[in-house]
């Protein structure tokens, strides 16, 4: 019924929230129990201390941006790489990996990437496909590589810490990000048809040229970066300052930093403020409906009528996970990642823990088979980001989705990959 109220255009949390709230009421036949269920979801939501995350980190990757450390990045990524094939498409991977250390956010990163790299690249004849497939490819890498917001919103829905569903993010994060690198060295010694005319040259010389010794110019511009993650990052992990401190730490950092560098005007710093906002009022509502949902759930016990009808089936670990994957893409294909997290985790979660699999390592695997859905057609949000960002109208939505195809494979091998092997996602904590 979701799903189909959400393909009928209706908003998604009014989707959620409808079929909770005249669920409990049909199940219990008294509208007072789904108006009691719905007051103690919104109470519980806003007193959350845990969600004041979500707001802290939205408010420092917007500053992020408008200070201009996407640029930053991508220039010294582009000095190290020019000079291999591909290089400018690898110079926007290692630079959106290290943007994702900074903002959590993947449309943020693929609307920053798309004004900085896009042009960049098809300046020097990469192709367009491959141009914006790089772009939506990479982007993902802001929801997996902490601080991620949808890794704070699964340790909400189920009630994980936060600090360690970071730290099992950051081995699948790299390892993401090096099987890009690798696909694209790949695609441009295999397809160069398809990656363009800078595969045989050395890539694109910088826009900015380097002043002084190249290690102080480096430097020099990772600063303010290395500061973020320091204090964001390095507070939580060594136990100086808990998620919701880091949160408001990097947020100050990231103002004092766009002051230094003067791009952060009155103005734009009151748009960067109701921007959060909306970030912050749209998800807290998800979260508020996804709540009402899981009442429902548990006051109709479909979670555990669905564990009892796959234990019918004899369905081992194996086939679970293949069922939860191909779930995960298929919502990927209508819902964004929060949406997906907040539906789907309350229905499987107690049949993981009966698996007896780790809620950590169940996240990372969530989040990164719901990311696919940002590359894949009809919704794709990565993808339609990408198009509302970009100014060039030469290039259509088909070729971005086409663009990103070849990434969409790569993360669904990745995502292979770490549910055959848990230790990666797990091995820091």
């Amino acid at each position: 019924m979701i799903v189909a109220l959400i393909y009928a255009g209706v908003y998604i949390p009014v989707a959620l929230g409808l079929v909770s709230f005249v669920g409990v009421w049909l199940i219990r036949e008294d509208i007072d129990m789904p108006i009691s269920l719905l007051a103690q979801a919104t109470a519980d939501a806003v007193s959350d201390q845990v969600f004041a995350t979500i707001p802290l980190f939205a408010l420092m990757g917007l500053v992020v941006s408008e200070a201009g450390l996407g640029k930053d990045v991508y220039q010294v990524a582009n000095v190290i790489f020019r000079r291999v094939r591909g290089g400018l498409g690898i110079a926007t991977v290692a630079a959106n990996a290290v943007f994702a250390a900074i903002t959590g956010s993947s449309i943020a990163s693929a609307s920053v990437f798309t004004r900085i790299s896009v042009p960049e690249m098809r300046r020097y004849d990469y192709t367009k496909r491959f141009a914006v497939g790089v772009v939506a490819g990479s982007s993902v890498l802001g929801m997996l590589i902490p601080p991620s917001a949808m890794l704070i919103v699964y340790a909400i829905v189920t009630e994980q810490s936060v600090g360690h569903m970071f730290l099992a993010g950051i081995i699948p994060g790299l390892i993401l990000s090096v099987a890009y690198i690798v696909l694209i060295v790949v695609l441009a010694r295999m397809t160069p048809g398809f990656v363009g005319g800078s595969t045989g040259a050395p890539a694109a010389e910088p826009d900015e040229p380097v002043e002084g010794p190249l290690l102080i110019w480096v430097a020099l511009k990772l600063l303010p970066v290395v500061a973020l993650v320091v204090v964001v990052l390095g507070g939580i992990y060594g136990g100086v300052v808990t998620a919701v401190e880091a949160g408001a730490a990097g947020s100050a950092v990231a103002i004092l930093i766009a002051l230094m560098k003067r791009s952060l005007t009155w103005a734009r710093f009151w748009a960067v403020l109701t921007e959060t906002g909306y970030i912050t009022a749209a998800i807290l509502f998800l979260i508020i409906t996804a709540s009402m949902y899981s009442r429902m759930l548990g006051v109709a016990a479909l979670p555990t009528l669905f564990g009892e009808w796959m234990q019918g089936l004899q369905m081992g670990f194996v086939a679970v996970m293949v069922l939860y994957v191909i779930m995960l893409i298929f919502l990927g294909t209508i819902l964004d990642t929060t949406s997906i997290i907040l539906i789907i985790v309350p229905l499987f979660l107690p049949m993981a823990e009966e698996l007896g699999m780790h809620l950590v390592w169940f996240g990372i695997i969530t989040v990164v088979g719901a990311e696919i859905g940002l590359l894949t057609p009809p919704l794709g949000i990565s993808c339609f980001a990408i198009k509302s960002t970009l100014s060039d109208p030469t290039i259509s939505l088909a070729d971005i989705f086409i663009g990103a195809f070849p990434f969409a494979v790569t993360m669904l091998l990745v995502l292979i990959l770490l549910i055959a092997y848990p230790v990666l996602s797990l091995a820091l904590l």
